[in-house]
């Protein structure tokens, strides 16, 4: 006689515990738009990230393991303003899926969506690694996270029309918290109102992605004599170097930020990103 063996009967009944499948395959091209599709999406969605928080999103090689992803995607979530125009337009042409073209509901924008700042006046390739469109890091302000959440999750239920109910319930649970993070932010930053900052990208390069010379970092040395600033900021994905220099003469802080999510140990998820932001902020401003 066989011996019962309780999985045979659990095959018979039809209950053989399967993992669930998610509705949506998703490519996010850089990780805070990943981590809110997975705010947004739950269980339905499976999220691929096309690159991390040490990494420059401006440039990325084009690898087929990236196009073997977007083939199988459902959507490709990316910021646009040409962030990653160097090597996304190759990866969704490559990939030859239709449902991912710019244009089609499986292609979202975020940069669309909030107000751009820093728009160049002036046209000129000389002058740098210049955004036409203004700032593509549009992550940095929690409040441009709040604008794309909205149409991003009515994206996701365009796309699964089964499940829209469940994406409402999850977008509406998402925004009440995110609201309450950002008036807890706000709160948590009012001292930093009116420090002065040097900022690696914008105040130490000399054009913007052009890696600064000892003398250039020298000129900045002698404007920050006469006018103090109390710390020196960059992302957690640019080297050193500069900011270092400047930080040990000038004997000021610097303040590595994790940009985004994966940033570092504490930016975990979205939330986790802005509540280390704000207060490796403070500790740079004592």
């Amino acid at each position: 006689m066989t011996s019962f063996k309780p999985w045979l009967l659990a095959a018979a009944l039809g209950v053989w515990a399967a993992p669930a499948l998610a509705n949506l395959n998703v490519f996010a091209t850089v990780p805070e738009w990943g981590a809110l599709v997975e705010e947004l999406g739950g269980d339905k969605v499976k999220v691929y990230t096309a690159t991390n928080a040490l990494q420059d999103p401006h440039h990325v090689e084009a690898k087929p393991s990236l196009i073997a992803r977007a083939r199988g995607a459902d959507l490709v979530v990316a910021t646009g303003a040409e962030l990653e125009i160097g090597w996304l337009p190759l990866v969704t042409q490559q990939a030859g899926n239709p449902k991912v073209q710019a244009g089609k509901p499986g292609y979202f924008e975020a940069a669309p969506l909030v107000p751009m700042v820093e728009k160049p006046t002036r046209l000129d390739r000389a002058e740098g690694d210049v955004h036409p469109l203004g700032n593509p890091h549009i992550q940095t302000d929690p409040r441009n996270i709040a604008r794309v959440a909205g149409p991003l999750s009515a994206r996701l239920a365009e796309l699964d029309p089964a499940s829209a109910a469940y994406y409402q319930v999850r977008y509406k649970d998402f925004a009440a918290r995110w609201n309450a993070a950002i008036a807890r932010w706000e709160r948590e930053a009012t001292p930093l109102r009116g420090v002065a900052v040097l900022v690696q990208h914008a105040s130490l390069e000399p054009k913007p992605s052009v890696e600064p010379t000892i003398a250039h970092l020298s000129e900045v040395l002698e404007t920050v004599k006469r006018q103090p600033v109390k710390m020196v900021i960059r992302a957690a994905y640019q080297s050193d170097r500069a900011s270092q220099w400047i930080a040990e003469r000038a004997k000021i802080n610097v303040v590595v930020l994790p940009f985004t999510v994966g940033g570092d140990d504490a930016a975990k998820d979205l939330f986790g990103l802005f509540d280390d932001t704000v207060q490796r902020l403070l500790k740079g401003a004592q």
